[in-house]
């Protein structure tokens, strides 16, 4: 890349821009030349479409024409002319939410060098409660469209901007504000340290953010209600869970943490959150007198709980569930990462590290605090008769 950026003139910067702005231009160009290909078939049909179909709460939604309306059964979905949008992810769209999300990470790797900023850990800590945030603001829109019509904080249009994968572009500006007056106030020497105030930042706007579920429940809305003894349980089984992977880790091969030492702790500790949170809300929930189990959502959640009940016998399956694999499963994987993540990466590309390691942690750690958040607080009885709503628990 130096060899050509040398060779051209052209900064990795001003390549990483016209690349970008050369795919939205074909995006925007094609929907004007070709709509029914480009937009309607293409857009609307895998991206923009499921959020409009799960933020008006339906179970799929057509475009016919330039309208877009709204089906609440599968049969009126299966006999519908394409494009069909149902609320949820489809392969086209994951593998286009993963090109943007790379994209998106070499842009902000560009950002923090222009900020100079993201060489120490310390970023890392501070980014957690945003993480927090972006897992209990999808929690709010899950109640919103709970509650009473009366009740709700936000409506369609506005409910799109909390709905995944929409909601992380939302999150990411948030957090994107908090970093630059952070450190606009260090710079300026309002403070010392960006970072604290970053921190600051992230648990204030997560205080009310939770604070609107608490009220939601303490006000007895439709269908939220609290149940403290969830996060207990998932907060402890994380823990613990964490803290035996760390400690065989450090009795047995201490080398797999030498380059992340304590960010790989708090990496386990996000992965176990999401562990946990499956296991109980799989598997525990009328154990904790919280409400009926959830039904998982994702394939790999389904495939465990398949592949578990195939290979132990019911009676077994009776004492221990069918989704503790998928803690272990978690907690594997987040150790391969961590050992992945070698000394002389650091040095070689710490901001770059750096960032991977807040997009592992989040991959764990926010899917977990949404499940465990929403389990909490309860948001799902009201709907636990629609099949819509039940593939969405998990």
């Amino acid at each position: 890349m130096s060899a050509y950026v040398d060779r051209t003139g052209y900064s990795a910067e001003n390549i990483w821009a016209g690349g970008v702005l050369t795919a939205l231009a074909l995006l925007i160009g094609g929907s004007i030349l070709a709509p029914e290909t480009v937009y309607d078939s293409f857009i609307w049909h895998y991206f923009w479409g499921p959020v409009q179909a799960d933020a008006n709460s339906a179970f799929c939604a057509i475009r016919p024409g330039q309208t877009v309306e709204y089906l609440n059964s599968a049969s009126a979905c299966a006999a519908a002319a394409e494009p069909v949008a149902f609320p949820g992810y489809t392969l086209v769209s994951e593998i286009g939410y993963m090109i943007i999300l790379i994209t998106a990470l070499v842009g902000v790797i560009f950002l923090l060098q222009r900020l100079q900023i993201g060489t120490e850990s310390q970023l890392f800590y501070a980014l957690v409660p945003f993480i927090f945030f972006g897992g209990a603001l999808r929690v709010v829109e899950d109640a919103n469209d709970t509650v009473m019509t009366s009740e709700a904080l936000i409506s369609y249009p506005l409910n799109t901007l909390l709905i995944s994968p929409v909601i992380y572009f939302t999150v990411f500006i948030i957090t994107l504000v908090c970093v630059i007056l952070a450190v606009t106030a260090a710079r300026s020497d309002f403070i010392e340290q960006y970072e604290r105030m970053l921190f600051a930042l992230g648990w204030t706007i997560l205080t009310p953010t939770v604070g609107y579920l608490f009220y939601l429940s303490a006000v007895g809305s439709q269908g939220v209600e609290f149940y403290p003894q969830v996060m207990g349980v998932v907060a402890i089984g994380a823990t613990l869970a964490a803290g035996i992977a760390w400690f065989c880790i450090q009795q047995v091969a201490p080398f797999i943490n030498d380059g992340t030492e304590q960010l790989g702790f708090v990496i386990l500790w996000g992965h176990a959150v999401d562990g946990v949170a499956n296991v109980v809300g799989l598997d525990w929930m009328p154990a904790l007198q919280a409400g009926p189990n959830l039904v998982p959502k994702h394939p790999v959640n389904q495939f465990v709980v398949d592949l578990t009940g195939a290979i132990f016998p019911a009676s077994i399956i009776s004492l221990t569930g069918d989704t503790w694999p998928f803690l272990i499963i978690k907690l594997v994987a987040a150790t391969f990462v961590i050992w992945v993540f070698e000394p002389d990466i650091f040095e070689e590309s710490p901001r770059y590290t750096i960032l991977l390691l807040i997009a592992v942690l989040a991959v764990g750690l926010g899917p977990g605090t949404r499940d465990v958040i929403r389990a909490t607080f309860g948001v799902w009885n009201d709907r636990a008769s629609s099949s819509k709503w039940v593939a969405q628990y998990l």
